[in-house]
């Protein structure tokens, strides 16, 4: 059960500033809320697999491919600073 003193908790972990009203109205909304995950816990789920996703997952694989790449003056030709072969960029810290 949630309290009213739970949620001043909260408010003053987040710096947050709530009147009375929204106090108690957070309150009601949070308990409202326990009170459906208590609902779930009813639920007869003896044969129901865990799952960590609701859909089956799997990673796509495809092989590299050698393929045409840019020469190096084609790269650096739109570069607005270079520094011979490589691209000159602002420091930064």
């Amino acid at each position: 059960m949630i309290t009213g003193k739970d949620v001043d908790h909260v408010a003053l972990l987040g710096r947050l500033e709530l009147t009375a009203e929204e106090k108690e109205m957070f309150t009601r909304q949070l308990n409202d809320i326990l009170e459906h995950f208590r609902s779930l816990e009813r639920l007869d789920t003896e044969n129901v697999q865990p799952t960590a996703h609701v859909l089956p997952l799997q990673n796509v694989y495809r092989e590299d491919q050698v393929g045409q790449h840019m020469s190096r003056e084609d790269a650096l030709s739109n570069c607005p600073d270079r520094d011979e072969n490589y691209f000159k960029v602002p420091k930064i810290v």
